[in-house]
């Protein structure tokens, strides 16, 4: 299926990394050869000791030497958790006039490609939010992913959607497409998640605050370079998240 993306829309591929410095040329130049004229990628560094910041900025002064401003580097001094690292990426993005938002792994586990499906598929379906999901149909894990991994991640979404009552089937996905209004409209200065949780949290209060979600299939790759930021507190969190979410907003509140 091809896409007319139609109107011009400027949309930010925000992108946090720690130690990402063996991924991160290969990932920027992907996205920043994506067909959408309006892309423009967002890097948010948490001082990572590996020098990803240092290479970020010279990648940057590298793609935009041709006069457009096509990617930039926010370098936070606090590593406090990748939620926050998206916050504060995204919320440079809107302050921009991003018309769209990604959010996207630095270590090549999301395909690139789809960002244009996920465009099209907002404008077409006029919706604020295009998860890219792994379990819809056609929807895949890495084979390299032993069975504990995949009946966890499993496991944590049905344990998710379950609590939240949603019925995104992908809620705990990282890889997703927001539309401006929405990220507005969600305010996302009152998001209360730090780690991967964020990405539930997010998720659930944009569909409180009135916007659908479609779901496109894409096929989640094991990285090749570098180790997973996942600990057991960020584990933990996650447990956590969704029963505060569903007490906060229990119809009594």
């Amino acid at each position: 299926m091809t896409y007319d993306m139609g109107a011009y829309a400027a949309v930010t591929v925000v992108m946090p990394t720690y130690n990402e410095a063996a991924n991160l040329p290969r990932m920027a130049e992907a996205v920043l050869q994506l067909p959408l004229p309006g892309i423009h990628l967002k890097v948010v560094d948490d001082s990572s000791p590996d020098g990803t910041g240092r290479i970020a900025d010279e990648l940057a002064e590298k793609y935009n030497s041709g006069g457009r401003r096509k990617m930039s580097v926010l370098h936070r001094t606090e590593k406090d958790g990748l939620g926050r690292a998206y916050v504060a990426g995204m919320s440079a993005a809107l302050a921009e006039g991003a018309d769209y938002v990604v959010q996207m792994d630095a270590d090549g586990s999301h395909p690139v490609e789809a960002v244009v499906r996920m465009v099209g598929t907002a404008q077409a379906n006029r919706v604020g939010l295009v998860v890219g999901s792994r379990y819809v149909e056609g929807g895949s894990l890495d084979e390299e992913w032993g069975v504990h991994r995949q009946l966890l991640s499993r496991f944590a979404n049905r344990y998710a959607r379950t609590v939240l009552g949603t019925k995104i089937r992908d809620i705990t996905a990282g890889f997703n497409l927001w539309s401006a209004q929405t990220l507005r409209d969600v305010d996302l200065a009152t998001l209360d998640s730090a780690g991967y949780s964020f990405q539930v949290e997010l998720k659930y209060k944009a569909v409180r605050a009135g916007h659908s979600a479609v779901e496109i299939p894409i096929r989640f790759e094991e990285r090749t370079e570098g180790v997973s930021k996942m600990t057991l507190r960020t584990q933990l969190e996650s447990a956590v998240v969704p029963i505060r979410l569903r007490m906060k907003h229990r119809p009594d509140h």
